[in-house]
Parts: C-alpha cells; structure tokens; sequence
C-alpha cells in the first residue's frame, strides 16, 4: 500500500501555496487588527478557480473531491493567515452542498455560480442561541404563504454575515412536537440577506477577528418559493450531507494551523539563545515540539483517510468526527507549546503565535464539540449507551 500524494493533488497544494504566500504576517495582522474581512484573499482565491474546487465543471467549478479540497484548506491554514484565512472561503466548500446534490437546474445556476466566481459571499444560518448543537430544537419558523413564506426567529454564530449578501438558512415549518421524527419538518432556503430587515449583529471575541461572527435577528422576513431548497420538511436531511465534509475540513485547516504554529516555533528554538546555547537544544524544548509533530501528523492521516473514504462513497462518519478532534486538539496543543516556547515575546503580537494561539482555541469547540464526538464515538464504535 502506497500512502501519497498524487501528482495532480500536489500540483493543487503546490497552486494553492502560491497564492497564499501572496499574503504575509503584515497583511493578517493588519486584518486582525482592523476587524476587517480579507476581501484581497478571497478575490485572489477566486481568481484562482478555488472558490469551486468541489463545484461542477458546467459551472465554473472543479468537480473534485473532498480529498482535493482537504489539501487545498490545509495549504490555506498553513499559511500566514491560519485559520482566519481558512474561514474566509470555507463555507465555500461544504455550504453549497445541499444545493448541488437537491437543488433545481435553476438554483444551481443562479445560486453555485456566482458564489464559485467570487461575486457573491454566503453565511450559514443554523446554530441558535437556545438549541446550540441541539439542531433539531431550532425554533426559526417559516409559515407558508402565497409566493412563498414568511420567517420569524434568531441564529447565532452566523460567520461572515457582516460581508455576506446570501444566507443559507435552516428554519422549521413543522412544529417539533408535531412531528412523528424530530429530525422532520424543517426545511432548507437560500435567500437574500437583505440587512435592511435582517439585523447582523457581530459578535465581539477572542481571535479570527479578521472574519466576523454574528447574531442575525429575523423578523417577519418573506422567501420566495424558489429559494427553497429541495422539499419542504427535509431540510435537515439535506445538511446531513455537508456535516461529514466539513468535520474533514475543519479537521485539515485546524493541522495547518498547528503545524504554521509548529514551524515558527521550530525556527525561534533554533535561533534563540540563552546561556549561550540554543533553546531548541534543550530536550525542555526540543521534546514538546517533537509530542506536537507526532500528533499533528497522526491527525493528517486520519483527516486524508476520512476524506478517502467520503469520496469513495463508504461510511466515514467515525474518521470524519476523529479528524476534527485530532485536528482541533493538536493544533491547540501546538499553538500553546509555540506561545510558551518563545517565551515572553509568545505573548506579543511581533511573533504572530499569540494570534494562532487565539484561533486554535475555537477549533476545539465549532462545529461540535469533543463531548459530543467523544458520545458519536462511544455510541457507533464502541456499542455503548446513549448518555444524554
């Protein structure tokens, strides 16, 4: 068994790499800095072709697979833009989804088009401020009217909204408690984020500030009836179909991360000396970052063994919801063993690590916690109970 890259896959990491080496500290810190989106990256990633590297072809896009799209966001993590980076063409690569597998000829036209040329920017409206990771008790509620439906509700966490022009948005228009499954009775739109009777409020916080976090506040917001994904009530079965591919994403850009992390603090340990040696000489040092390495790369294996498996239509929940954890856990481990290796000067801004530290920290947490990966596992490996 030969485990590597093919030519074609390093060409994309290859492609990917020069144009984010376009992008240095300077740049990511001055967005950081400035709370302000990386429109500059994101215009050159779409003048790239990358903005639709799973898209199909008649479209604009790629058409390749969830492995391609892997490499090419664990380029992006690794690069000087971390995780900021990553999060400004994500939604990209696994949002779309839901509308390329059940969306009309139309849809696809109107909608994967533009957002694979860059003209448009998405954000994902799911997660809620009283159901968290409890999708299925969402109360965003779209009632049906002539022409199409009228929404009332709350999302939480809604990243890009303050750049975004479209939303993909989740909502119920079936009660939970009059439904025979509570997985029924919600339905999929793609619309308009018209901030005129929408209000995207951002979120202040820790780190990735250059990419904004939301609250969105809908009230009484019509959709037309083309904007509806697929049928009515089956909205949650279509976004079952992005969960997997964007676990393995986010499994890869929280390596790239780590490793970015890794790199910097391989280089301050071979170049910083304190009683007159190297600090990187020093097994204190030199074996943490040997600890990092080790599970950063055991996590890319399981990331690219996921991402196999996805596009070769076996099961890979387990990998999937396993390259996520390895991967938000390593690079949080990483991104502190960096901080802590270059000392005093890790809790400065000059190094750049203190700003990866800060993103590493959200790559434990989003899009599902390690509990609740920890309870898939424990449940549909392992043959445990459920234990909530």
């Amino acid at each position: 068994m030969e485990i590597a890259l093919t030519d074609e896959q390093q060409a994309i990491v290859d492609a990917v790499k020069k144009v984010t080496d376009q992008f240095d500290d300077e740049y990511w810190s001055g967005k950081e800095e400035r709370k302000e989106f990386p429109h500059e990256f994101h215009r050159a990633m779409a003048e790239g072709g990358w903005l639709g590297i799973t898209m199909p072809e008649e479209l604009g896009g790629s058409e390749l697979g969830v492995t391609e799209a892997a490499l090419m966001m664990h380029t992006v993590g690794r690069s000087a833009g971390g995780f900021a980076a990553a999060s400004t063409i994500h939604i990209n690569l696994f949002g779309p989804h839901p509308v390329k597998r059940f969306g009309t000829p139309e849809q696809k036209e109107r909608i994967l088009k533009p957002l694979i040329a860059g003209e448009d920017k998405v954000c994902f409206g799911v997660t809620e401020p009283n159901a968290g990771l409890d999708t299925t008790s969402i109360t965003t509620f779209a009632t049906k009217v002539d022409g199409g439906y009228r929404v009332t509700g709350r999302k939480i966490w809604t990243t890009s909204g303050q750049v975004a022009n479209k939303i993909l948005l989740l909502t119920r228009t079936t009660p939970k408690d009059q439904c025979k499954k509570s997985t029924e009775g919600m339905t999929l739109f793609y619309t308009d984020l018209d901030k005129e009777q929408i209000e995207v409020r951002r979120i202040p916080k820790m780190g990735r500030n250059a990419v904004d976090s939301n609250a969105v506040f809908i009230d009484d917001f019509f959709i037309p009836d083309e904007d509806r994904i697929g049928e009515e009530g089956q909205g949650f079965k279509y976004i079952l179909h992005s969960l997997n591919p964007e676990r393995i994403l986010i499994g890869a850009e929280a390596i790239g991360l780590g490793q970015n992390a890794l790199d910097r603090a391989a280089k301050y340990a071979q170049e910083r000396e304190v009683f007159g040696r190297p600090i990187g000489q020093n097994q204190g040092i030199q074996h943490p970052l040997a600890e990092n390495w080790m599970a950063l790369e055991s996590a890319y294996w399981m990331m690219l063994r996921a991402a196999y498996l996805y596009d070769t239509d076996q099961p890979c929940g387990a990998e999937a919801n396993a390259a996520k954890f390895l991967g938000g856990r390593a690079a949080f481990d990483a991104c502190t063993r960096a901080v802590m290796t270059h000392g005093g000067m890790g809790y400065s801004t000059e190094y750049q690590v203190e700003r990866l530290f800060r993103e590493s920290i959200v790559l434990r947490i989003l899009p599902v916690s390690e509990q609740m990966i920890a309870n898939f596992i424990g449940q549909s490996v392992l043959g445990l109970p459920k234990s909530y």
